[in-house]
Protein backbone atom coordinates (compact mmCIF):
# COMPACT_ATOMS: atom_id res chain seq x y z
CA UNK A 1 0.00 0.00 0.00
CA UNK A 2 1.42 3.37 -0.93
CA UNK A 3 1.51 6.46 1.96
CA UNK A 4 -1.73 7.87 0.21
CA UNK A 5 -3.89 5.17 0.92
CA UNK A 6 -2.94 4.48 4.36
CA UNK A 7 -3.69 8.48 5.07
CA UNK A 8 -7.39 7.88 3.68
CA UNK A 9 -8.02 4.81 5.86
CA UNK A 10 -9.72 6.37 9.32
CA UNK A 11 -10.17 4.10 11.85
CA UNK A 12 -13.82 4.62 13.86
CA UNK A 13 -14.27 3.62 17.32
CA UNK A 14 -16.81 0.40 17.57
CA UNK A 15 -19.18 0.98 20.11
CA UNK A 16 -19.92 -2.95 21.01
CA UNK A 17 -23.24 -1.69 23.56
CA UNK A 18 -24.97 -0.17 20.95
CA UNK A 19 -28.08 -2.21 19.34
CA UNK A 20 -27.45 -3.47 15.11
CA UNK A 21 -29.97 -1.46 13.42
CA UNK A 22 -31.83 -4.42 12.44
CA UNK A 23 -32.65 -5.36 16.16
CA UNK A 24 -33.01 -1.37 16.60
CA UNK A 25 -36.11 -1.78 14.29
CA UNK A 26 -37.47 -5.37 15.45
CA UNK A 27 -37.54 -3.90 19.12
CA UNK A 28 -39.13 -0.89 18.23
CA UNK A 29 -41.61 -2.78 16.17
CA UNK A 30 -42.30 -5.27 19.38
CA UNK A 31 -42.61 -2.61 22.01
CA UNK A 32 -45.44 -1.15 19.58
CA UNK A 33 -46.59 -4.38 19.30
CA UNK A 34 -46.90 -4.59 23.58
CA UNK A 35 -48.43 -0.95 23.49
CA UNK A 36 -50.93 -1.64 21.31
CA UNK A 37 -52.34 -5.39 22.79
CA UNK A 38 -55.37 -5.19 24.28
CA UNK A 39 -54.49 -5.21 28.17
CA UNK A 40 -56.76 -5.02 30.77
CA UNK A 41 -56.58 -1.87 32.70
CA UNK A 42 -54.90 -2.03 35.95
CA UNK A 43 -57.24 -0.58 38.14
CA UNK A 44 -60.06 -3.34 36.79
CA UNK A 45 -57.33 -6.19 38.22
CA UNK A 46 -56.87 -4.57 41.08
CA UNK A 47 -60.76 -4.30 41.77
CA UNK A 48 -60.96 -8.29 40.98
CA UNK A 49 -58.32 -9.14 43.10
CA UNK A 50 -59.76 -6.85 46.36
CA UNK A 51 -63.36 -8.19 45.65
CA UNK A 52 -61.55 -12.06 45.65
CA UNK A 53 -60.78 -11.84 49.11
CA UNK A 54 -63.99 -14.03 50.46
CA UNK A 55 -62.77 -17.23 50.84
CA UNK A 56 -58.42 -16.23 51.64
CA UNK A 57 -59.10 -16.26 55.80
CA UNK A 58 -55.64 -18.27 56.32
CA UNK A 59 -57.24 -21.25 57.86
CA UNK A 60 -56.28 -24.23 56.33
CA UNK A 61 -58.91 -26.51 57.39
CA UNK A 62 -59.70 -29.07 59.76
CA UNK A 63 -61.22 -31.17 56.81
CA UNK A 64 -57.73 -31.33 54.93
CA UNK A 65 -55.72 -32.00 57.73
CA UNK A 66 -57.55 -34.68 59.29
CA UNK A 67 -56.92 -37.15 57.13
CA UNK A 68 -53.91 -39.82 57.35
CA UNK A 69 -51.09 -39.01 55.53
CA UNK A 70 -49.02 -41.73 54.51
CA UNK A 71 -45.14 -41.49 53.63
CA UNK A 72 -42.70 -43.58 51.83
CA UNK A 73 -39.34 -43.42 53.04
CA UNK A 74 -36.74 -44.50 50.91
CA UNK A 75 -33.84 -46.14 52.60
CA UNK A 76 -30.09 -44.35 52.06
CA UNK A 77 -28.21 -46.18 49.06
CA UNK A 78 -25.32 -47.68 49.45
CA UNK A 79 -23.78 -44.82 47.13
CA UNK A 80 -25.38 -41.96 49.03
CA UNK A 81 -24.32 -39.91 52.34
CA UNK A 82 -25.92 -37.27 53.80
CA UNK A 83 -23.93 -33.78 53.83
CA UNK A 84 -23.51 -32.88 57.79
CA UNK A 85 -23.60 -29.16 56.92
CA UNK A 86 -26.40 -28.88 54.02
CA UNK A 87 -28.07 -31.91 55.23
CA UNK A 88 -28.92 -33.08 51.82
CA UNK A 89 -28.44 -36.22 50.72
CA UNK A 90 -25.80 -36.75 47.70
CA UNK A 91 -24.17 -39.36 45.43
CA UNK A 92 -20.97 -40.39 46.54
CA UNK A 93 -19.68 -38.64 43.87
CA UNK A 94 -20.44 -35.34 45.82
CA UNK A 95 -18.28 -36.17 48.57
CA UNK A 96 -15.47 -33.74 49.46
CA UNK A 97 -14.70 -34.96 52.49
CA UNK A 98 -15.38 -36.88 55.45
CA UNK A 99 -13.98 -35.81 58.81
CA UNK A 100 -14.53 -38.12 62.57
CA UNK A 101 -17.38 -40.28 60.29
CA UNK A 102 -19.31 -36.94 59.24
CA UNK A 103 -19.07 -36.31 55.31
CA UNK A 104 -19.23 -33.03 53.70
CA UNK A 105 -20.45 -32.16 49.81
CA UNK A 106 -18.67 -30.29 47.41
CA UNK A 107 -21.39 -27.59 47.13
CA UNK A 108 -20.65 -26.93 51.34
CA UNK A 109 -16.61 -27.29 50.97
CA UNK A 110 -16.91 -24.42 48.23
Amino acid sequence: MSIAVKKAIRHVATDYDELRPDLKESQEDSLEAVKSANAPDPRSVVRELDGDDSGDTGDLGGEILSGELTVHVIPQGEDEFVCQSCFLVRHRSQLAREKDGLAYCRDCED
